[in-house]
């Protein structure tokens, strides 16, 4: 079947929520010529021509818009999963379409189809020039390959050309490996999850550009019984890479890890509630500088006056030993980006430099407003939402302090360091994150293992309370998705150990 005729079919049956089986995609290797990977490619991939987009673009500006662009998107997710010791579930998903965007003052039109053809296209163009108008009108310039200077996912083995029969011997592989390492493993459920995608970018700017964006994850959840009590925990890498990502090293970690963390539940307690100190350990606990502080310096927020640090920007808001940093240009990395949604490179941003806070996470809009060059944090879910401000990957640089020197200044209080979720009020940036588990601390030493806790707290404060980090910084890779006004984007965390001198723990009373 040739590319015009699946995606015409595929239009009509395939997009929305409903999902084909895998024997139907997964199955047929799709080869994909990386030699010619550029916007030339991606336009006879799509079906475009360079005069259907500046034609779309000029009619998107026709009511007086100041900017357009239109972000096309051809995606295939595909998934399969182990329960009972067996491989038993896969299915796939292909999602296909243009959205069309349209700036004029503060005003923004948005619309999407999932049909490209020149006909749809100029209906979402006019669709989105009506909400969006002015009485001074934008020109469409001439159209300039970006191309990709800096790749920071390049695939050695593309997802298109594995089958599911190449896959299941991980799962298979992580199952037997998890019931090996302890005998009270009772159920085992593992999952890998591979998508593809296709992005051709153009606007109004004249701005053209193609990316080849991939992401794969490998999770499991094992659930242990011990005398009639169950336990149960998760552990799961997630990275933009191709088939080279599956290994028998990668199982092997996987599997000590998930093993490792239901076990210690069996030991744990759920502490006394109460304000203490607080040492987040490395990695995961960067789920505290997403949550309770990375959203905050999201421009939008800002440039709004909701964000707590909207009049603090190049003013001292912690110790100077602290730097937070957002990036995108950590090498296959779940929250890499080669060029950012709207056009604009991939790079590493500063938010917080000795303490000093240096920077918001901008797109086109809070950049235009703050008179700067975009952060390149122009991120959205998929063609059918507008970006807006996102982090990519948000962590904390090292300290100068070893992690036990900082344990051991601590009397009385918790470790943390294996967090499920998190959420944060912006305006007033009180926040609350689960912990799994940890440890007491009690006279500077690890001692009982704790579960199913609260920290509860305010992100201004809980930054300007980290008083000690540690040499440790560690990126957690795990399958961290973040929610913003509805759209969820993949993202990483990470921080050193750090002591924060008082949080609110929520224990037992």
């Amino acid at each position: 079947m040739n590319r015009r005729k699946f995606i015409k079919s595929g239009s009509m049956a395939l997009f929305g929520s409903l999902a084909i089986p895998t024997f139907a995609y997964g199955h047929e290797k799709q080869s994909i010529d990386k030699s010619n990977s550029s916007v030339t490619w991606a336009m006879e991939h799509f079906g475009v021509t360079e005069t259907d987009l500046k034609k779309v673009l000029t009619i998107a500006l026709e009511k007086g818009g100041t900017y357009a662009d239109l972000f096309f998107e051809h995606t295939f997710n595909n998934n399969v999963s182990l329960r009972d010791g067996a491989v038993n579930r896969s299915y796939s998903n292909i999602d296909y379409g243009v959205g069309v965007r349209v700036l004029a003052g503060d005003q923004t039109g948005y619309a999407y189809v999932e049909n490209i053809t020149l006909k749809e296209m100029i209906k979402a163009a006019r669709t989105a020039a009506r909400i969006a108008t002015s009485n001074k009108a934008g020109k469409t310039a001439n159209l300039v390959d970006k191309p990709i200077t800096k790749n920071y996912y390049a695939v050695a083995s593309p997802w298109e050309k594995v089958t599911l029969k190449d896959k299941m011997p991980y799962l298979q592989k992580l199952n037997n490996k998890i019931f090996d390492l302890d005998k009270r493993v009772q159920k085992v459920s593992a999952s890998i999850n591979d998508s593809t995608s296709h992005i051709l970018f153009c606007n109004s700017k004249g701005t053209t550009y193609y990316d080849y964006r991939p992401m794969v994850s490998l999770s499991a959840v094992c659930i242990m019984e011990e005398n009639g009590r169950i336990e149960n925990n998760y552990a799961a890498r997630s990275y933009r890479k191709g088939f080279e990502f599956l290994n028998d090293d990668l199982i092997d970690v996987l599997a000590h890890e998930v093993v490792n963390k239901t076990a210690i539940l069996f030991k744990a307690i759920k502490p006394k509630g109460g304000e203490m100190p607080v040492v987040m350990g490395a990695g995961g606990s960067g789920i505290l500088l997403h949550e309770a502080i990375g959203h905050a310096f999201e421009a939008d927020f800002n440039r709004k006056n909701i964000s707590i640090f909207s009049d603090q920007l190049n003013k001292k808001i912690c110790n100077e030993n602290i730097s937070v940093v957002d990036d995108g240009t950590i090498p296959f990395n779940r929250g890499a980006i080669n060029i950012d949604d709207e056009g604009v490179d991939g790079q590493k941003t500063y938010i917080v430099k000795n303490g000093i806070l240096t920077s918001y996470l901008h797109d086109r809009i809070s950049a235009k407003f703050y008179g700067i060059p975009s952060t390149g944090n122009g991120r959205r879910e998929s063609f059918r939402q507008m970006p807006i401000p996102r982090m990519r990957a948000t962590y904390m640089e090292a300290g100068n302090m070893n992690e036990d020197d900082i344990i051991a200044s601590v009397s009385k209080g918790v470790f943390v360091d294996n967090f499920t979720n998190g959420q944060v009020q912006i305006g007033a940036g009180d926040f609350t994150f689960f912990v799994k588990s940890g440890y007491l601390i009690e006279n500077g030493k690890l001692t009982q293992p704790i579960k199913d806790i609260n920290i509860i707290g305010n992100g201004p404060k809980a930054l300007a309370d980290i008083t000690m980090v540690a040499n440790n910084d560690k990126i957690d890779n795990g399958t961290w998705m973040c929610g913003k006004d509805g759209q969820s984007c993949p993202v990483t965390c990470g921080m050193p150990s750090a002591l924060v001198s008082k949080l609110t723990v929520g224990g037992e009373s």
